[in-house]
């Protein structure tokens, strides 16, 4: 009975271990379909139509990886059709653009949610995007996609 106790302990603590290797892509192309398993076969579930959209890896099946985006839509997508271009979404509600990494500088715009970031570097707290013809800082705390 311990021994089994034993092997269960082990298969839990090592599965909780996987979501350490997740990792963020963004989409390579304009059109991306999300399958519902890992070949060509299987039915799309979603077109995605966002060049550099950021979905989360969580899985991968020789070269299918199981991924997930920001609205919680999860599925296979084929690595050709994915690249390691860094961007976010914004996950806030009018998020401010300061031309430095600080509130206490100037505002440059205001990002609706759900607005693209393309990231061009992170710090601590915030990361320089661009955003359309704006370029700026914004706190990593708004963004999903980042890691």
């Amino acid at each position: 009975m311990l021994k089994h106790t034993f092997f269960i302990l082990l298969f839990l603590f090592s599965t909780n271990a996987f979501s350490d290797e997740e990792y963020f892509l963004t989409l390579r192309n304009e059109t991306v379909n999300l399958r519902q398993g890992p070949s060509f076969d299987h039915p799309i579930k979603i077109f995605y139509k966002k060049k550099f959209l950021p979905v989360l890896v969580q899985d991968k099946f020789e070269n299918f990886r199981k991924t997930r985006d920001h609205e919680n839509n999860t599925g296979w997508i084929h690595v050709s059709q994915l690249s390691k271009k860094k961007a976010a979404i914004n996950i806030s509600e009018n998020l401010i653009l300061f031309k430095k990494p600080t509130i206490f500088s100037e505002p440059q715009a205001i990002l609706e949610k759900g607005k693209l970031c393309i990231i061009k570097k992170c710090k601590q707290e915030w990361c320089k995007v661009v955003v359309s013809k704006y370029s700026g800082w914004v706190k990593k705390e708004s963004l999903w996609g980042k890691l």
